[in-house]
């Protein structure tokens, strides 16, 4: 499809037939998914933007239905989809034409700048073609985007005028700068460009009065004279001179991303009168600042990178600057020409690469602010110069989106007709972002293949060795980039660098102080920030992927490093453990979150060289993964830690080693004899377990254990966390076995033991059944109070798997009420999470949640794949009992929706016949209620509703297709005889289900 927000939003599809979105709502609904298109946008942010800041009660609700109509219109030509925290309109970007136009509008800019004018005004064309109108009309309250768009739109007109002017434009611009300035009369780039088409056209004696006119009118409303550009060219206009372009190098390539610099760039230029672009080599800083400086006339550009002498700094300077005479005279009466030359000048000076000479290059800068007033300096440097009003602007490596775009850009050099690959996303994060290697990486297509590429990463730096011939040779490979930075360090500094290596994801101070054995580390890692070998944020130290693989390749004793920061991490994880269970697990939990990277590595490290302290790093990152829903390379590194240490547990690991073999379960069902030895293990324990948590993992790897409740007590112990868990099997097993009453006590007990520790997580397992045993009983308020409390907890935790077990209860409460399209966003959203997190059985669920939300609303075909996919999940990947009968039941239910009787039958025998093996009854009754709507008999069906009823331990309220068998059944039977049927099947139970 094509979206047009440039203007009323036009929908229409690749054929240009149009759609239309609805009314005012879903059209300012629809304008603020397109603003953010591919990407999530939160539903905070839809529904500020739908209502305001201060939305009506029930707008979260809203903001669901008027999602699902907007879906309804849309399809099938394309989708919205729930992302963990919003929408997303699952379109590409270049699908929607504002962003199609400030994509071409900077490639016409980047044109502009080469001198491709003829290029640079044709896509200008292109792209203000696209408006069609003020910008985003349907959506009245977005006045900062309009207002941002709208700026765009003027740069480009600006731009288009500018390439018009160098192709030879004059007379035929003057009619369209007026009525610009007639809206923007303090526009002096327009001033300034009126002033040059009116000299192109012959019109001098005009071009000088317009000056008179715009000094006139900034004086009277600003108070304010011209700026010294607008004066430089009225000056060359008085003498007759044609005015000139920037004297900066003419770029051969696009000039990609980077906006928020540039914007920083501009208002910085226009506060200060130093700022110094700081970032890593290859960052793109000589790039960024010539682009900062491409339009300003006033620009001088000044290239240090080959001298290798202080003292020349004044001599390139004036050399840059044409003033040829005294050259060879002493440096004391170079600077003093130099002075003399700026003292009276408006001018920016771009001093690129002062890393070299810093010390001198901020003498200089400092005696060139000092005397001369008008001089602005533009500084690129891999630290700061020092100076007292230096304004500093960082170049961080390439986000992703600008890296994978700068990518392609460059492959299409050598691979004309390259439409990108799923593994270039890849490569630029591999690459850091870093500009220059993703160029080199990118010039590599000419004869390899983008997997080809991809694989060779790890040797990034031969593989990135032929550079451009034209550049400098430290510019010319990856390798010679690094270098060119490493030898600015003194050796204290390369020390720490090499050792802060050991560290995959970053590091805080502590863990500098105790990892890389250096006391009082705090001075070289500022020195190492500053000369942007590290970055920090938020008190952790992190270095490039680039700029650690050199670094590496010199450290000394790479061995023992990593045990001493195995060590560090293993004490870290032993601390953390008792807290993640209660009321402090938030920043526990946050806190190995961000060491996630180290602990992996220390983990694996430690599989190779020492397995009790591998078991015992295991142990507590058990129960974080569980709560993150984070596992990544844990069956693997499980399986290899169990091969390493045998098949018996060391003396006093036993609790560790059975973490570890639940970890190694692939939950493929096919490791009987690992199951024995778990069982095994635990069933010779004797005392109370000191990770408690192994009760819930193993329960979930290897389903419900036929242990004693006896041996539980003595197992769990007597800490209240433990005691709560307890509560907590006995609740589920009570529910199995179809005793809701018993059930509901036990999960009553189970939450108020949690509430007293504090633990969200505790907490959350108990408010889900519960709610569930609520709604049973027809109260669905009270049912969606104690869910929504749940989903407080486990979002907080930013558990993905509880977060989608609520998320999916609370769908069905929803369904079961007739708010449809609330449920649908709910399951979608629990699908979305479980995906995320590679949790097959709930992907299932989820699916099957929609199947039967489709279903009910009447798309029995719809619904159908949702059941199938929801199948082929449950196969493919994970066995489930309950989630394949219910998905079974669901098929058959679809194909009674479409007429198909028989079919129906034979899909709820499936499921009746599969029921049998589950862990409980709750599976028999959902298969009893099912073949009760395709009986043969009004009898028949009540027998079976009473089955159900008998199997679960009581009726269950609300369900709309057990509502409706129980109606139909009524309908032809007498009170009495229903009744009668109903508890024969309830006293058969099982065997009322088994009849034929």
């Amino acid at each position: 499809m094509r979206f047009g927000i440039l203007g009323p939003l036009d929908v229409r599809t690749d054929d240009g037939t149009p759609v239309d979105p609805g009314g005012p709502r879903p059209r300012a609904l629809l304008t603020l998914l397109l603003l953010d298109a591919g990407r999530s946008v939160s539903t905070r942010r839809l529904t500020d933007g739908l209502y305001g800041a201060e939305p009506p009660v029930g707008a979260a609700n809203a903001l669901q239905s008027q999602i699902s109509r907007l879906r309804r219109r849309l399809a099938p030509h394309a989708e919205i989809e729930a992302t963990a925290t919003g929408y997303r309109a699952a379109v590409a970007p270049d699908t929607v034409d504002s962003h199609r136009f400030e994509t071409w509008s900077a490639a016409g800019r980047a044109a502009l700048v080469a001198g491709d004018h003829g290029i640079a005004a044709a896509r200008l064309r292109e792209a203000l073609a696209l408006w069609r109108g003020p910008a985003l009309p349907d959506l009245p309250d977005a006045e900062a985007e309009a207002a941002r768009l709208e700026e765009l739109r003027l740069a480009a007109v600006q731009d288009r005028i500018e390439a018009d002017l160098a192709l030879g434009g004059g007379a035929e611009l003057v009619p369209e700068l007026r009525a610009l300035l007639a809206d923007r009369p303090l526009s002096e780039r327009l001033y300034g460009q009126l002033m040059r088409a009116l000299h192109a056209a012959g019109r001098p004696a005009e071009a000088l009065t317009v000056y008179e006119e715009v000094r006139r009118t900034l004086a009277d409303r600003l108070g304010a004279d011209p700026s010294p550009e607008l004066s430089a060219l009225h000056l060359e206009l008085l003498r007759g001179e044609a005015p000139e372009r920037p004297r900066l190098p003419v770029q051969l390539t696009r000039f990609v991303g980077r906006e928020p610099e540039l914007a920083r760039i501009a208002a910085g230029l226009a506060d200060s009168r130093l700022l110094t672009l700081t970032g890593p080599g290859g960052a793109g800083k000589t790039r960024l600042a010539i682009e900062a400086a491409q339009h300003r006339p006033d620009a001088c550009f000044v290239e240090l990178a080959p001298l290798t002498d202080g003292s020349r700094i004044p001599y390139a300077v004036l050399a840059a600057l044409g003033v040829r005479e005294g050259l060879r005279s002493p440096a004391a009466d170079t600077t003093d020409r130099l002075l003399a030359a700026l003292e009276e000048r408006e001018l920016l000076l771009v001093l690129d690469n002062c890393e070299h000479l810093v010390e001198e290059a901020a003498r200089v800068t400092a005696l060139l602010l000092a005397a001369c007033p008008g001089v602005r300096v533009l500084a690129t440097s891999r630290e700061s110069l020092g100076i007292t009003g230096e304004v500093l602007i960082p170049v961080p490596p390439l986000p992703p989106e600008p890296a994978v775009r700068l990518f392609l850009d460059r492959a299409r050099a050598v691979r004309p007709g390259f439409d990108g690959h799923t593994r270039v996303a890849d490569i630029c994060a591999a690459l850091d972002g870093l500009p220059l290697a993703i160029e080199l990486a990118a010039a590599r297509l000419r004869t390899l293949t983008p997997d080809e590429l991809a694989d060779r990463l790890h040797d990034r730096f031969r593989l990135l060795s032929r550079g451009d011939r034209s550049k400098a040779p430290r510019h010319r490979t990856l390798r010679a980039v690094v270098e060119w930075s490493w030898g600015l360090l003194d050796e204290e500094e390369r020390e720490l660098a090499r050792r802060l290596t050991v560290f995959s994801g970053g590091a805080t101070l502590a863990a500098v102080e105790a990892v890389c054995g250096l006391p009082y580390p705090e001075d070289v890692l500022a020195s190492l920030v500053e000369k942007s070998f590290l970055e920090v944020s938020e008190g952790r130290y992190r270095m490039l992927e680039t700029i650690r693989a050199f670094a590496a390749e010199s450290l000394a004793g790479p061995e023992d490093l990593a045990d001493a920061h195995a060590g560090y991490f293993l004490r870290l994880a032993e601390e953390a453990e008792p807290h993640l269970r209660g009321g402090g697990q938030l920043p526990w939990l946050d806190l190995l979150a961000a060491e996630q990277a180290d602990l992996d590595a220390a983990l694996r490290h430690l599989v190779r060289r020492d397995t009790g302290g591998a078991l015992r790093l295991m142990g507590p990152l058990s129960w974080f993964w569980r709560l993150r829903g984070v596992h990544g390379e844990r069956v693997a590194t499980a399986r290899a830690l169990l091969a390493a240490v045998g098949d018996a547990p060391p003396p006093g690991l036993e609790e560790e080693y059975v973490l570890c073999a639940i970890n190694a379960l692939s939950g493929g069902g096919d490791e009987p004899e690992l199951v024995a030895r778990v069982d095994a293990v635990l069933d010779a324990y004797r005392g109370p377990l000191r990770l408690p948590y192994i009760l819930v993992l193993w329960a979930v790897a290897a389903g419900p254990r036929p242990a004693t409740d006896a041996h539980a007590l003595t197992l769990a112990g007597g800490s209240p966390w433990a005691r709560a868990l307890l509560d907590v099997g006995l609740g589920f097993r009570a529910q199995f076995a179809g005793r809701p009453r018993e059930s509901e006590e036990y999960f009553a007990r189970a939450l108020a033991g949690y509430r007293a520790t504090g633990d969200r997580w505790g907490m959350a397992n108990c408010l889900d059944p519960l709610g569930m045993i609520a709604h049973a009983r027809g109260d669905s308020e009270r049912a969606l109070e104690l869910l929504d409390e749940g989903l407080a907890h486990v979002r907080a935790l930013a558990a993905p798997e509880e977060t989608a077990d609520l998320l999916r209860t609370r769908a069905t409460v929803l369904l079961h009420r007739g708010d449809t399209a609330a449920a649908e966003t709910h399951f979608e959203q629990a699908l979305a999470l479980a995906r995320g997190a590679g949790l097959p059985d709930k992907v299932a669920a989820a699916r099957r949640g929609l199947g039967d939300a489709a279903r009910l609303s009447g798309n029995p075909a719809r619904a159908r794949v949702h059941y199938e996919t929801a199948l082929q999940e449950c196969a493919a990947n994970w066995f489930s009992v309950g989630e394949t009968v219910r998905s079974l039941i669901g098929l058959g239910r679809a194909a009674a929706a479409e007429g198909h009787t028989e079919e129906a039958r034979d899909w709820f025998r499936q499921a009746a016949e599969l029921a049998v093996e589950g862990p409980g009854d709750l599976e028999l009754a959902d298969a009893a209620e099912a073949l009760a709507s395709a009986a043969g008999s009004a009898e028949r069906a009540a027998v079976l509703l009473g089955a159900a009823t008998g199997l679960r331990g009581g009726r269950t309220a609300g369900d709309p297709d057990v509502v409706r068998v129980e109606r139909q059944a009524r309908a032809k039977l007498s009170a009495e005889a229903y009744d009668q049927a109903f508890e024969q099947g309830r006293r058969q139970r099982s065997a009322a289900v088994s009849e034929r």
